[in-house]
């Protein structure tokens, strides 16, 4: 069901490789809701994804951009301005890799020059956007940044590894430039800290459904899924929320203020 929530609202979504992406549901949800989108990812996951399929379902068109390149970055906010003729309303966020955890390195045991790729990509990103849209005046006021995030930036999650401290920097990030660009232009900016979502990134970590099952049993609401991701993606975007920002916002079937459940009791008394 819509309600015009984003009607006339313009933004970019950062992420969307194929139809398990929350990226991906992001964008439909928010055309569904009368925003315009422009769909972005990194070269290699153009190629390697299924965007077209999602540019032509949203009518949005394609740029490309590598969010380790101030560059290519200018370059996207430079066509967003002159395909929507001004600034954005909102941007999505949704961007995360680790090259240790793809290559099954251990944390205690990771290699550095990898560590600094996955840094720069999935946190540093964020910056990085966020000071290339300041310097060009690429977000409207009273826009609205998300990023996602995941509860392993608080709590130690064994085989999550240096994504951890990557989502940990993603979210100071988000605080310290909320705080900025709020006095600057009243933009908002938020993490949302989603469960254990079946994802393309998700499934590489060791252990995942581990994770999923686990958060399930623990969680009163159950896991939220990438489609309720979305709903509460597009209600942050809109001028419902106008007055959140620097937060950190958990939307996980309540896992993060539980101390334990009675699945999880009689699970361990088996």
């Amino acid at each position: 069901m819509s309600y015009n929530l984003l009607k006339g609202k313009k933004g970019i979504i950062f992420g969307a490789l194929n139809e398990q992406s929350i990226a991906w549901k992001v964008a439909q949800r928010a055309v569904e809701e009368g925003a315009e989108i422009i769909l972005s990812n990194a070269p290699i996951a153009l190629r390697m994804g299924e965007i077209n399929k999602l540019a032509e379902e949203c009518n949005a068109p394609v740029i490309g951009a590598d969010v380790t390149s101030n560059d290519d970055i200018a370059n996207l906010f430079t066509k967003s301005q002159e395909h929507f003729g001004g600034g954005v309303d909102f941007i999505l966020h949704s961007i995360g890799m680790s090259v240790n955890i793809r290559k099954s390195i251990p944390y205690t045991e990771n290699n550095y020059d990898f560590t600094h790729k996955g840094l720069d990509i999935s946190a540093l990103s964020l910056h990085r956007i966020l000071q290339t849209a300041m310097k060009m005046d690429a977000i409207n006021e009273w826009g609205s940044v998300l990023a996602l995030s995941y509860i392993a930036a608080h709590r130690v999650f064994p085989d999550y590894n240096d994504m951890a401290d990557n989502k940990a920097y993603l979210e100071s990030i988000a605080r310290s430039f909320g705080y900025y660009y709020g006095v600057k232009k009243h933009v908002r900016i938020n993490t949302i800290s989603q469960s254990p979502t079946r994802t393309t990134a998700g499934s590489g970590v060791k252990g995942f459904d581990g994770f999923i099952d686990y958060a399930e049993k623990m969680s009163p609401l159950g896991n939220a899924s990438a489609d309720q991701c979305a709903d509460y993606c597009v209600s942050l975007f809109s001028d419902l929320t106008k007055m959140v920002t620097m937060q950190n916002l958990f939307h996980d079937g309540g896992f993060s203020f539980t101390g334990v459940t009675q699945a999880v009791i009689e699970q361990m008394e088996k």
